[in-house]
């Protein structure tokens, strides 16, 4: 309703009859968007509060609502105004996924005062439990609480031991644990003991209490959408498609970003004005910093940033190495003593990356992608990190929406993987509504 009103105003301005057409559209299109989400799946729970796949949801139901509109306005031969139709939608999906973000932030605060949560039992063996523990403990608003674990051994023992989880028996106490704990939902790792005959009889067995009943595949952080499940002579099969690393999306994402550049170049040019007086006029030293990083398929370039450290930054590295807060590969600290007071403003809002623009008009980044890494960074590389290496490179990404310079390594590269096996357009353009509530947030900027 408010995207049609606002589309409304600009267009006609006032009631004419020429424009009581849309007076009709006004009271239609409520209806055509809640029905466009529930057929995008956006009102499902398995998606509701949790990551972006519900964003990417609200944005497959607004392009449904344009090729529907599009469809009948032809078929009928409908005078419906362009204009009307390019304000009307876009303000009703923003509106919708500023909404949703802001009870999903509600959410979050009420879980991490530990209401609103479920009661979980995770099954399986102790690493795999025990990493999962950890997550959920610190990641509060996935809405999961940990209130035991079964193990193959019956008893804490190994990783487990630094949780305060308790282990609430062996695989066949499952029934048991639920009800010791209280629990509502029960989560089965990957392991060899669970097969299809073994979980069919777990899940008979807790649909009795109407306990929940979660399998947490190895290939679904990787995969994603990509898995389907496809009958082969009787049998199901789950099959995994590639990932789409080349082909006509990725030659729409790239105008996308030569495009997207371009304007944004233009919108901040007074701030990059700006940024450079100030730069300049605070410490000795040229305003821009340039650096050798590795983009797509191992290909070095140049980056272009803001300086936001004194001049001989490089040289008191070796000074500081002992004080890296990271846990990985990256040199973190939280109050380096090479930064400017003006460097702090600017890493603290993420200006000074605005720059790299120019890399992404150049074809060297994208908007979105994975953190371009230095070369000394990809030498110390694992070889599964290495496919992090697989697209551009990018100003932003999942790791900056999740928590910027606070996550672990691990779970940076985590995130990283995921977007290259998970990229989609969709995806893009939410992860860069989230990147502006993460600059404004300002958390994890250092």
């Amino acid at each position: 309703m408010l995207g049609a009103a606002v589309a409304f105003a600009a267009r006609f301005g006032t009631v004419t009859s020429h424009s009581r057409i849309y007076i009709l559209t006004l009271l239609l299109l409520p209806v055509l968007w809640l029905t466009l989400l529930v057929l995008a799946r956006a009102f499902e729970s398995r998606y509701l509060y949790v990551g972006t796949d519900e964003y990417q949801r609200v944005v497959h139901a607004a392009m449904g609502l344009v090729a529907l509109v599009a469809l009948v306005s032809y078929a009928f031969e409908l005078p419906i105004s362009r204009a009307f139709v390019l304000i009307a939608i876009p303000v009703t999906a923003v509106t919708s996924i500023v909404a949703r973000f802001g009870w999903r932030q509600w959410l979050h605060r009420v879980r991490r005062s530990g209401r609103c949560m479920k009661r979980v039992i995770i099954v399986g063996h102790e690493t795999s439990v025990a990493e999962l523990t950890g997550q959920l403990q610190r990641e509060h608003y996935h809405g999961l609480q940990v209130v035991g674990a079964c193990v193959p051994a019956g008893q804490a023992r190994g990783a487990m031991l630094e949780f305060d989880a308790p282990v609430l028996g062996g695989f066949d106490d499952i029934a048991e644990a639920v009800s010791q704990g209280k629990a509502d939902t029960v989560i089965v790792l990957s392991c060899p003991e669970f097969d299809g005959v073994e979980l069919r009889r777990l899940a008979w067995r807790l649909e009795r209490g109407e306990v929940e009943l979660i399998v947490a595949s190895a290939l679904v952080d990787v995969a994603g959408d990509r898995t389907t499940v496809r009958p082969v002579d009787g049998l199901p099969m789950l099959h995994l498609e590639h990932a789409t690393l080349t082909g006509a999306r990725h030659w729409i994402k790239e105008i996308v970003d030569r495009l997207g550049a371009a304007v944004l170049l233009a919108v901040f040019s007074p701030l990059l004005l700006a940024s450079v007086i100030a730069i300049r006029a605070t410490s000795p030293g040229p305003a821009l910093f340039k650096q050798e990083r590795i983009g797509r398929g191992g290909a070095p370039f140049t980056i272009w940033k803001f300086r936001t450290m004194y001049t001989d930054a490089e040289r008191r590295l070796d000074e500081l190495r002992h004080l890296n807060e990271s846990d990985g590969v990256l040199f973190k600290m939280r109050d380096d003593p090479r930064i400017t007071r003006v460097g702090g403003f600017l890493r603290r809002f993420s200006i000074d990356e605005l720059p790299q623009l120019i890399n992404v008009l150049r074809g060297d980044m994208s908007l979105v992608g994975p953190r371009p890494p230095l070369a000394t960074e990809v030498a110390a590389y694992a070889p599964d990190t290495r496919r992090r290496l697989a697209v551009k490179p990018g100003m932003t990404g999942l790791w900056q929406v999740s928590g910027r310079s606070d996550l672990s390594w691990e779970e940076a590269v985590r995130l990283d993987l995921r977007y290259v096996e998970r990229w989609s357009l969709s995806l893009d353009l939410v992860i860069m509504l989230r990147t502006i509530t993460a600059v404004v947030r300002t958390q994890g900027a250092y």
